[in-house]
């Protein structure tokens, strides 16, 4: 509902709103677009971000922070619970904790990475929507936004395996968007492109001139910042984008678009 004179559909004042990978990079931006707009940010990553949350709470914001492995099913279950035991609910929820992989030919890549990746960006995002959505459906209400990439659009060669987990992201987005759209929760995915992120930093300093091929891959000719990408998901997960459902939404300066 509306307060008169005031347009309350990007507010989310006493909103309980989990980030996952809240660390750093993308998740952390969106932890920090969720407390500004008077949420509740609970900070997950498998390194408790307890400093992050702290600076959240020194700044006048309400935030807490929760170690947690999302490939483990069980850890997953208790970080929902304690949320649930802190605030008797959970709003919306950003599931964005993920890895990067080799690049390998497909003839070429380990079993062992396989599984390493899939555990981390799909099944971790599988693990996460599982037991969020249990405390959604009981609401009757909730948003939550998983973090695909570009990588879930399209196809690069010797990047299969992580594509693949990325796609895998998608699929299960647009299903449990038809699952719980007539149960008043909104499921959507997010598709960041080449983003400014310690991940990223990671890649460049193995590849020094990878950077400036990037970046002339790119439309607008500029990396994308985590700010972007946490101003989508804040959207997503407001009032006003209550009739987007399923959609995978790139976030990428116009790669995509050529």
């Amino acid at each position: 509902m509306k307060t008169e004179g005031k347009n309350t559909d990007f507010f989310m004042k006493d909103k309980v709103a989990l980030v996952t990978g809240a660390a750093r990079g993308i998740g952390l931006a969106t932890a920090r677009a969720f407390a500004q707009a008077g949420a509740i940010a609970v900070l997950s990553d498998i390194n408790e971000p307890a400093r992050q949350a702290e600076e959240l709470v020194k700044q006048g914001f309400k935030a807490m922070s929760i170690q947690c492995d999302v490939s483990d099913e069980r850890q997953v279950e208790t970080m929902i619970g304690k949320i649930v035991a802190s605030y008797g609910r959970l709003d919306a929820a950003y599931n964005n904790a993920g890895i990067n992989s080799p690049v390998a030919e497909t003839a070429d890549a380990s079993s062992e990475e396989y599984d390493r990746v899939m555990n981390i960006n799909l099944r971790g995002i599988w693990n996460c929507m599982k037991y969020e959505l249990r405390q959604m459906r009981q609401q009757e209400s909730g948003a939550i936004v998983n973090c695909s990439s570009i990588g879930g659009l399209i196809g690069i060669a010797e990047r299969g395996v992580y594509h693949a987990s990325k796609h895998g992201v998608i699929g299960l987005t647009k299903s449990a968007a038809l699952e719980y759209a007539a149960k008043g929760i909104n499921i959507n995915a997010v598709c960041p492109g080449i983003i400014q992120t310690p991940m990223l930093e990671t890649m460049i300093e193995r590849e020094p001139e990878a950077l400036k091929a990037l970046i002339e891959e790119l439309p607008n000719r500029r990396l994308g910042r985590p700010e972007e990408v946490a101003s989508v998901v804040l959207w997503l997960c407001c009032p006003a984008a209550s009739l987007v459902i399923g959609q995978a939404i790139a976030v990428d300066g116009g790669y995509t678009v050529k």
